[in-house]
């Protein structure tokens, strides 16, 4: 067996890469599914076309390579965190849609819960806030909403999971109902420190422990693929989040090590060790991965609207038709004339927290171009990153020497070197910049001896390309002031009421 199938089920897309024993690309599909938003600030997905998308890219990828089951040794599953499912465990049918992470339906709750002593106790057993970001106020909210629900949940009738316990119900034909730590961390209702669900944080969020998956390692042998699908009989042999997994596909395997991943969102982890470090500046204590025995965690900060700005330009303003568009576009200018987004869609995240915060754009005038908002909002990209670092090093107390950099918009050159301008230091883009699902593959395949140590996998993490800061200090920090006063005019758009 030469190879392992990385399942990359994303925000806007599921996606089956099949990597070597170097942790190179033998084959990758991708297909794209519906973004529902049934009303404002709320963001939903079909669970049944989360499984059919990712189902079929697996057979896809499999096809490509002119491969069967039996030369694949693993299956690893990453996923889009905190996205929430609840379904039938006699039927396997969903309640109700999938919740998606960018959702922001359920703040008026989490206001409830900052404005009481609550929010400590969460803060220090779940290293979390409250936040309709993360999955437990999802769950309360599908439980109080859908008749019946709470009474089938506490009969022990319903399970909850993230997408990567729905993806491994559907994978075992529901033989199995189980997470990983990491995704378990991200929920509001795991306790980081006794790495077990916490019956008091569930008691807060009023969630019956009888919905709840069976929380294991990120490397270990699940199950094999249940029934007769094409996948039948691989070990499902690793699971993380997209951006626990991430971390690890970059290799940032020793503390200090820090990485950002620019998708959908972005999202800029610090690996802390064996010890949850407390956030003094509004960023998240998370679990990275509980591998070989050993639990190790990291900072986090959480921008909601990254690569999503430029799917808005394609398909909300018609600006580009592909996204790769966008650079062509915003390279035709120096800079963007003083314009400013702020693509607060779904609020703001680390280090703001502002859910009532809504999309704003500042400066224009006549003169403004497409070419000026293209370039703005690749920009904006790179400075809500900036704010996450810079919090980010005063709570580890440490200055980062490089930025490991992944995911879609990596690929922008004008992006990376703007980032590497507002930092001062290198951003460095590795050859694989498919790190998401390349981490949940060195999971699974190190589960199953596929690759012995994580000494072998940081030797195959190589460097593609370093962008070294270019621009004049002085002319960044003008640049930064100003996008600090265009935030302040995005902040508290809407009223409580009106976002609910």
């Amino acid at each position: 067996m030469k190879y392992v199938l990385a399942l990359d089920q994303g925000t806007t897309s599921s996606r089956a890469i099949i990597f070597n024993r170097r942790g190179r690309i033998k084959a990758m599909a991708q297909r794209e599914f519906r973004q529902l938003y049934p009303k404002p600030g709320w963001v939903e997905h079909r669970p049944a076309e989360i499984w059919s998308s990712q189902s079929s890219v697996a057979a896809e990828a499999l096809a490509q390579a002119g491969l069967s089951a039996s030369e694949i040794a693993a299956i690893g599953i990453t996923n889009q965190r905190e996205t929430t499912l609840i379904w039938d465990r006699n039927t396997g049918k969903p309640v109700y849609n999938a919740i998606v992470w960018q959702d922001r339906r359920t703040a008026a709750w989490c206001d409830e819960f900052k404005a009481s002593k609550a929010a400590t106790k969460i803060r220090k057993k779940s290293g979390l806030m409250p936040d309709p970001y993360f999955a437990g106020t999802k769950v309360r909210w599908i439980l109080d909403h859908v008749k019946g629900a709470r009474r089938r949940a506490e009969r022990g009738d319903l399970a909850f999971g993230t997408v990567d316990s729905w993806l491994l119900w559907k994978l075992t034909r529901g033989e199995v109902h189980a997470t990983d730590i990491g995704n378990a961390s991200r929920t509001l209702c795991f306790n980081i420190h006794t790495c077990d669900w916490d019956d008091e944080l569930l008691d807060l969020l009023n969630i019956p422990r009888a919905i709840l998956p069976e929380v294991r390692s990120s490397s270990e042998v699940y199950a094999e693929v249940g029934g007769r699908s094409i996948l039948s009989g691989i070990p499902i042999a690793g699971i993380a989040g997209d951006q626990h997994a991430a971390l690890f596909g970059q290799a940032c395997f020793t503390p200090g090590m820090a990485k950002n991943t620019y998708g959908t969102g972005c999202f800029l982890l610090l690996n802390t060790g064996t010890k949850p470090v407390e956030s003094k500046n509004n960023l998240l204590t998370t679990i990275a991965w509980h591998v070989d025995g050993k639990t190790e965690y990291a900072l986090e900060g959480s921008v909601f609207t990254a690569g999503a700005v430029v799917q808005w330009l394609r398909d909300g303003l018609k600006f580009i038709a592909s996204a790769p568009e966008i650079n062509r576009l915003a390279n035709q200018v120096k800079d963007t004339d003083d314009v400013y987004i702020v693509p607060a869609f779904s609020g703001l995240g680390a280090p703001h927290w502002d859910p009532y915060a809504r999309g704003t754009i500042v400066g224009l005038t006549r003169g403004t171009t497409r070419a000026h908002l293209a370039r703005a909002a690749l920009e904006a990209i790179a400075y809500q990153s900036y704010d996450v670092l810079k919090a980010m090093e005063a709570d580890a107390g440490i200055r980062l020497k490089t930025l490991r950099v992944d995911g879609g918009a990596s690929a922008s050159r004008l992006l990376m070197q703007f980032q590497a301008d507002l930092l001062r230091v290198p951003v460095v883009r590795p050859r694989i910049t498919e790190t998401t699902a390349l981490g949940a593959a060195y999971l699974a395949g190190l589960a199953v001896g596929f690759w012995k140590n994580r000494k072998e996998i940081a030797d195959q993490w190589t460097v593609e390309q370093t962008f070294k800061p270019k621009a004049a200090a002085k002319a960044m920090t003008a640049k930064r002031e100003a996008w600090d006063r265009a935030v302040k005019r995005a902040k508290q758009w809407v009223a409580p009421e009106t976002a609910e």
